[in-house]
């Protein structure tokens, strides 16, 4: 068969059998990330256009991940009292305020207050869309709907980098306009495409109060809380691509051309690659890959220790985003896998979380180690990091595997024992045991 008819094939097979609603949550992250232009030059923007300090734009950039971290949780409890769709509108119409607002301001002690805004409204739409993406998707379809997010994702940040760049040559303000109007966009395509997806509560309410949702429930919840624990060390390790990595260079002599140039070869791999991954491990052990992935995350990046050239160093981040690639997908789809039906938002919101925290431990913890015992013990804790969230996440499988075969067990024993006739006295023992 010609490769075209192949291709075509193959991608045919990956984007059927989703709901239209699915596409509609797609369109909208894509527009989204399309226009995520700020990110992208806020520490140009502060140093150069405004003169701060480079202290003062790292306080600027803290503020607004501390912001994600609140509200990690934050809109988690609000995608499941109040329901995905409101969620989704509240985060997205405030983050368009507010990005608008921060191309206005200029007070130092307000661009930071800003700041802190946009973090917390941004950051509240990430366990909205993907509570709504589990409670819209079929089980078998959802590692492959989350790495079509997730390609959405990479591919909208790829171009918006690239526009970025060109938008602040013309105007910073520019910038924060364009990325207000297109998060409005995504708010309206919310509000006339998108319908509530939030399951619906009992009829009539059986459950006792011990079988509700709360964030309580979920820091009781040890497995998902294990599951959150290895997110943050591998969240670690995928953050030292954008914190140490440009640093270590810089230090061995490299200029930010190059770092870029290296950097690029992450984004072009997942756009190239992620489709076709995704069919090579939809139906594959998902406790293999998470310790696969965490292995080449880990020793990925501990490659760059022998790394002396630009094109060694673009060879070192084929293999951590090729780590990156499997392990995404996968690991949102074991967070839905251990929610509960009407906590999704919670515990969505609990695993979005690690990884802003991660995104604020990073920082410090790169910046500590290569200026206090160099950037090869930073790349050696990669290593050491990535071989203990593989086995955790193979101890971990094991036993959701093992519960899993246990619970599956005792509801065929319990079906055997209903299909038996009821004897005498058999029939009182069934009803006071089952």
């Amino acid at each position: 068969m010609p490769y075209v008819l192949r291709a075509r094939r193959a991608v045919r097979e990956t984007v059927s059998g989703l709901p239209r609603e699915f596409w509609w949550l797609w369109t909208s992250t894509l527009v989204n990330r399309l226009g995520a232009f700020v990110a992208t030059f806020m520490a140009l923007y502060l140093t150069l256009d405004r003169g701060y300090s480079a202290t003062y734009a790292g306080l600027v950039a803290a503020l607004h991940g501390l912001g994600g971290v609140l509200s990690s949780l934050g809109g988690g409890v609000m995608a499941d009292r109040l329901g995905r769709r409101p969620t989704l509108l509240i985060a997205q119409a405030s983050t368009a305020v507010s990005v608008a607002l921060l191309g206005f301001v200029h007070d130092p002690v307000a661009i930071a207050g800003v700041a802190f805004l946009v973090g917390v409204a941004s950051n509240a739409s990430r366990p909205a869309v993907q509570a709504m993406m589990a409670d819209i998707v079929r089980p078998e379809d959802r590692i492959r709907a989350f790495s079509l997010n997730y390609w959405a994702i990479n591919l909208g940040f790829a171009v918006s980098s690239m526009a970025a760049g060109f938008i602040a040559e013309v105007s910073y303000r520019a910038g924060f306009l364009i990325e207000a109007g297109m998060t409005m966009a995504c708010a309206i395509l919310v509000f006339l495409r998108l319908p509530e997806s939030k399951p619906a509560e009992p009829a009539v309410r059986t459950a006792a109060p011990k079988d509700s949702v709360s964030l309580g429930t979920v820091l009781r919840d040890g497995r998902f809380m294990s599951v959150v624990g290895l997110s943050f060390l591998i969240a670690l390790i995928f953050q030292q691509g954008s914190v140490g990595l440009p640093v270590a260079m810089g230090e061995a002599g490299f200029t930010p051309a190059e770092y870029g140039m290296a950097i690029a070869v992450n984004g072009v791999l997942i756009v190239v690659l992620q489709i076709p991954v995704t069919r090579f491990i939809e139906h594959r052990d998902p406790r293999r890959l998470l310790v696969v992935s965490s292995l080449l995350a880990g020793y990925g990046f501990a490659l760059t220790a022998f790394a002396g050239s630009v094109g060694v160093i673009a060879l070192t981040v084929c293999v951590w985003t090729l780590a990156e690639i499997v392990n995404a997908p996968t690991q949102t789809g074991l967070v839905v896998r251990l929610s509960p039906v009407h906590g999704r938002g919670r515990y969505q919101g609990m695993y979005t979380m690690s990884w802003s925290v991660a995104a604020l431990v990073a920082p410090l913890l790169s910046g500590f180690v290569i200026d206090r015992f160099g950037a090869e013990w930073l790349w050696g804790s990669c290593a050491v990091l990535g071989t203990v969230a593989g086995a955790g996440y193979a101890a971990l499988m094991r036993r959701i595997t093992e519960d899993g075969e246990k619970a599956e067990a005792g509801s065929e024993a319990a079906d055997g024992l209903r299909a038996l006739p009821a004897g005498p006295g058999r029939g009182t023992r069934r009803s006071g045991t089952l």
